[in-house]
């Protein structure tokens, strides 16, 4: 799972794919409401085993949501991928349903700051929400 923020700005995305493009389509969908929003990505850069980019979401991530993410090749987007052009040039001009999935994950989007592997801070779900009172003292005398 990957964990983003509601944040404006660019997310940097490392992913272990299937495949390994520097140009693919990304899709994402809101499992609340169910709206896909689509994005081409052609900056993408592999570095040892991960493909790195950067992805600014418009709209904006919802705090608390869980998305699908997508990444896949579509053969029938003339900037993305060569690869089928050059199997055949005459597959080229038939429009075609063709595309290649190679990656598929999901995303939580929350503010919180998620470190478990360094700080051991896990994300809480009611976090904010509630407060303890710690000035008693429970102890019991024994006469």
């Amino acid at each position: 799972m990957i964990i983003l923020t509601t944040s404006p700005a660019a997310q940097a995305l490392s992913v272990i794919p299937r495949e390994y493009s520097d140009a693919f389509s990304l899709s994402i969908r809101d499992d609340s409401t169910n709206i896909i929003k689509y994005y081409n990505i052609i900056n993408a850069v592999t570095s040892g085993n991960y493909l790195n980019f950067n992805l600014t979401f418009n709209p904006l991530l919802v705090e608390n949501h869980f998305y699908d993410l997508r990444l896949y090749i579509d053969y029938n987007y003339w900037n993305t991928n060569y690869s089928f052009w050059n199997i055949s040039e005459q597959i080229w001009n038939i429009e075609t349903e063709e595309v290649e999935d190679i990656f598929n994950d999901r995303i939580f989007c929350t503010d919180q700051d998620v470190d478990q592997l360094n700080k051991n801070d896990h994300y809480e779900l009611n976090k904010g929400q509630y407060t303890t009172y710690d000035g008693y003292d429970n102890t019991y005398l024994v006469i």
